[in-house]
C-alpha cells in the first residue's frame, strides 16, 4: 500500500528548501546574482544558465523554456512534479522525503540559509505595472472564451499587467487573466502560465454563511458558476492543492460542504484529506468523472453543443460561446 507516512505538504515546503532539495540530487548553482541562484536547468539540456533559486522565499523558475512537465515555476513540489514528471503527487512526496529525510512533525528550520516563511511574499523581480477590466485585450478574451467562462469572467477576473526582470534588468512583459487573494497577491492564468504575483493564499468568496463550495483555481469555480448562476455558496478556492489544511481551517463554520477538486492524483489526494476532516462531505468530482476537472468537461460540452463547420470555427473565439 502506497502511504504517505506521516508527513504532508505544508510540512515538505516548511523544512525543505529548493536549494537544499538541489544539492541533494547533486545539482550546485552555477553563480549567483543578487539574492538569486542560477542554475543549470536540471528539468532539459541547455548550455547558459537559466534555472534561478530565491532561497529565502523559496521559490524557483526556469526562464530557458518548456520542459515535459510544463512547470516553470513555483515552490519545492511543483519543482519535484518537474524533476520526477509523471509521478503523480503522492509518489513525489515520498520521494521528496526519502531524498530530504524529513521528519513527520518537526518544526521549521530556523537557520538563516533555509528558513522560509509560511506565507511567500511577493517576489521581488515581479513587478505589475498595471490591472484593467476585462474587454480591454483580446488575447485575454479569446482565451477566457476558449475556456467556455467569458459570459461570467467578469465577475471576478481582472487584466493583470505585468513584467520580470532579470540579472540584466532586461525586462519581459506579460499580460493574464487575474484574481486576488486573501493576502493581496495576484493569482494569474493564462495559456503559457499559471502562478501568484505576491503573497500566495486562499480567495473566500462571500455567499450563504452555512454552504460552501470549495475549487482548487477560479477557471472550475466560474465553470461551475456558468452551469449554476443563481447558487448563492461562500466559495473557497484553494489556488493550489497546498493550501488544503488552511481551506479546512476555514471550512469549520459550514453545516453543507461541497468539494470540486480535479480527477488527478493530486486532486484526488486533496479530496481525501477533506473529507477525513468532514466525513459528510459532498464530493462532486463523480459528475465529471473522465475530464481532469470541471472546465474540461464544460469546454467539451460546449464544442459539442456549438461545433462549427470547420471553415467557420473562428468566429467561435471572436464571438463567443452563448447559451
Amino acid at each position: 500500500m502506497n502511504t504517505l507516512i506521516n508527513y504532508n505538504a505544508q510540512e515538505i515546503r516548511e523544512q525543505v528548501s529548493p536549494v537544499d532539495f538541489l544539492a541533494r540530487l547533486g545539482y550546485h548553482p552555477a553563480y549567483k546574482s543578487g539574492k538569486e541562484l542560477f542554475y543549470l536547468s536540471m528539468l532539459r539540456e541547455e548550455r547558459t544558465p537559466s534555472f534561478c533559486v530565491d532561497d529565502k522565499l523559496g521559490v524557483w523558475y526556469d526562464w530557458g523554456g518548456a520542459n515535459p512537465s510544463g512547470i516553470k515555476g513555483g515552490n519545492v513540489i511543483d519543482l519535484a512534479l518537474a524533476y520526477w514528471y509523471p509521478l503523480g503527487f503522492r509518489d513525489v512526496l515520498e520521494k521528496i522525503n526519502e531524498t530530504c529525510n524529513i521528519e513527520p512533525g518537526a518544526a521549521p528550520s530556523t537557520n538563516r540559509e533555509n528558513f522560509r516563511p509560511r506565507k511567500a511574499t511577493k517576489i521581488p523581480n515581479y513587478k505589475i505595472s498595471e490591472v484593467k477590466d476585462l474587454g480591454n485585450n483580446p488575447a485575454i478574451a479569446n482565451y477566457l472564451q476558449s475556456r467556455g467562462i467569458w459570459p461570467v469572467a467578469h465577475q471576478h477576473l481582472k487584466e493583470v499587467y505585468y513584467y520580470i526582470e532579470d540579472e540584466k534588468k532586461l525586462r519581459k512583459y506579460f499580460f493574464s487573466a487575474g484574481w486576488k487573494n486573501e493576502n493581496g497577491g495576484w493569482e494569474v492564468n493564462n495559456p503559457y502560465f499559471k502562478g501568484c504575483l505576491g503573497p500566495k493564499g486562499l480567495t473566500i468568496i462571500p455567499g450563504d454563511s452555512d454552504r460552501l463550495a470549495l475549487f482548487e483555481g477560479m477557471i472550475d469555480y466560474l465553470s461551475w458558476k456558468f452551469e449554476q448562476q443563481d447558487d448563492g455558496e461562500t466559495v473557497i478556492l484553494l489556488n493550489g492543492v497546498t493550501f488544503i489544511e488552511a481551506a479546512i481551517k476555514r471550512a469549520t463554520d459550514f453545516n453543507d460542504r461541497t468539494i470540486f477538486f480535479d480527477n488527478d492524483e493530486a486532486g484526488e489526494d486533496a479530496s481525501r484529506t477533506f473529507v477525513n476532516a468532514y466525513p459528510l462531505t459532498h464530493n462532486s468530482a463523480p459528475n465529471y468523472a473522465g475530464f481532469k476537472d470541471y472546465n474540461q468537461r464544460l469546454v467539451s460540452e460546449l464544442d459539442n453543443l456549438y461545433r462549427l463547420p470547420a471553415t467557420d470555427t473562428n468566429n467561435l473565439v471572436k464571438t463567443g460561446l452563448r447559451r
